[in-house]
């Protein structure tokens, strides 16, 4: 029997018997038994089940940016810095994209022939456009022709497709949350008319089979993050990976590694700075690669948040307690977790180095001028974290 037959198509149980399947990826719990961790993993299924149902209707024909990861969708590894975008094309069609650059770091492109989304898989980087190299209008306008070829007679920005390609990414990175003038973007087929089709009830059922057994592919893909750094022992130090193709951002050095850390610990991050560095930040991720909540905890730092130290090094305290330094990176109750630092197009990609120390004796690690940061200032210091964080766009 096939979708093609009214009999075969799914009833209401058969989606679900698919979604009890991700409890299987309990077995990827540093400890199955924590009645926690359980119910942490059962509230990353369900989110994972919400952040599918973003890509499961997209339409190559009709794209539009949707919200792959935010605050809201926060897990593996959303970076508080970026405000991401997922669109799903045909590698043999054309697309116009348009809007305006706006400010911040950058606005990214990544033309990849697979993705996280419900209905791809993981593929390559086949194409990418960086805003900053395109034609922009005095109001930062912009707009840019995708298609195999590029059309006779034509002169304005174009950037070829690769066949393969069935998705773009973009990510739209900025310092200074909340006070940078963000990018407007569109994506439009436009080798075809516009007037999408009502899908029959044979396609809802596949897309729904899809995003059922979504579930557990995202959520093994989540907590294996972890589970692998566990197995391989990548605990307390640092590993470089190269995350294009998997979801991450070609030329960018990504160092990742697991804290942790016993009762009144600490752990003091030392590294230097490339001498050019494009962006670059670091952050804290929950043990299910959920990044800890940095709307109102301080658990990220990005060029402009962090301070350096006289010697142009950074320095950064991860700790449960607020060490009262201005480099706290807030663990939100967490012993262990994971952390991320990038380098983006960097002219070098220095390693950072790991320390474990006695969270009382902190500043004898430190330089001695680093300031203190009371607990008035901290509090100063997160409201205004809050309020940018929220006067942006989150998805």
């Amino acid at each position: 029997m096939t979708l093609s037959d009214p009999a075969a198509l799914p009833q209401w149980p058969d989606y679900l018997g698919l979604l009890a399947k991700a409890e299987s990826a309990l077995d990827l719990l540093a400890d199955p038994s924590d009645p926690q961790a359980r119910q942490e993993a059962y509230r990353l299924m369900f989110m994972a089940l919400a952040a599918g149902f973003q890509s499961t209707f997209v339409d190559p024909d009709h794209p539009e940016f949707v919200c792959s990861v935010s605050n809201v969708m926060n897990s593996v590894g959303v970076n508080p810095d970026f405000i991401y975008g997922s669109a799903s094309i045909r590698g043999q069609g054309a697309y116009r994209l348009s809007g305006k650059r706006g400010g911040g770091v950058f606005v990214l492109f990544d033309i990849n022939a697979g993705s996280i989304g419900v209905l791809d898989t993981f593929g390559p980087s086949v194409g990418f456009i960086d805003l900053d190299e395109c034609t922009l209008g005095e109001d930062g306008s912009f707009d840019i022709l995708l298609s195999a070829e590029r059309p006779a007679g034509y002169t304005g920005d174009w950037v070829p497709l690769d066949p393969r390609a069935c998705n773009i990414s973009v990510r739209r990175a900025y310092y200074n949350w909340g006070e940078e003038e963000e990018a407007k973007i569109a994506i439009e087929r436009v080798d075809r008319p516009i007037g999408p089709t009502r899908p029959d009830a044979a396609e809802i059922a596949r897309r729904l089979t899809a995003l059922s057994a979504f579930v557990e592919r995202y959520v093994r893909f989540a907590m294996g993050y972890g589970a692998r750094q566990r197995a391989q022992g990548v605990v307390n130090r640092l590993e470089h990976d190269d995350w294009a193709g998997r979801g991450g951002l070609s030329g960018q050095h990504y160092y990742q590694g697991i804290f942790a850390l016993e009762p009144g610990q600490a752990m003091i991050l030392e590294t230097d700075v490339p001498e050019t560095v494009r962006y670059w930040n670091i952050q804290l991720n929950d043990p299910l690669w959920n990044t800890v909540d940095w709307f109102n905890r301080q658990s990220s730092l990005n060029a402009a948040q962090a301070r350096l130290d006289g010697d142009g090094r950074f320095r950064a305290v991860i700790a449960a307690d607020d060490p009262g330094v201005p480099n706290w990176l807030d663990c939100g109750g967490h012993l262990t977790g994971s952390l991320m630092l990038r380098w983006t197009q960097a002219s070098s990609g220095p390693e950072p180095r790991l320390r474990i120390v006695d969270a009382a004796t902190v500043r004898d690690h430190l330089p001695a001028d680093t300031p203190v940061v009371t607990p008035d200032e901290r509090q100063q210091m997160l409201r205004r974290r809050l309020r940018a964080a929220q006067w942006r766009h989150r998805w």
